[in-house]
């Protein structure tokens, strides 16, 4: 796993984009107190549930892992 350019503003944007996602979808609303973790997860688990992403193989799943694919799909995004 090569660490992408500018991946922590990617993350960044993947956490705004993918909260944008679950509320559009009305599966989620997010709380103020919600940890950067916690959200990182459920992004991650909400675009692998709905094929937007493919999962990572079940013993790779990290934060670091999961922060990485959702830096990727936010750099794909418009």
């Amino acid at each position: 796993m090569t660490k992408l350019k500018n991946e922590k503003e990617l993350v960044k944007k993947a956490i705004a984009d993918g909260m944008a996602y679950g509320v559009k979808r009305g599966v989620v609303e997010f709380e103020p107190t919600d940890s950067v973790n916690d959200r990182i997860e459920y992004i991650y688990r909400l675009l692998v549930h709905d094929k937007v992403i493919q999962p990572l193989p079940e013993l790779q799943i990290s934060q670091k892992s999961m922060r990485h694919r959702l830096a990727i799909w936010a750099s794909k995004q418009k």
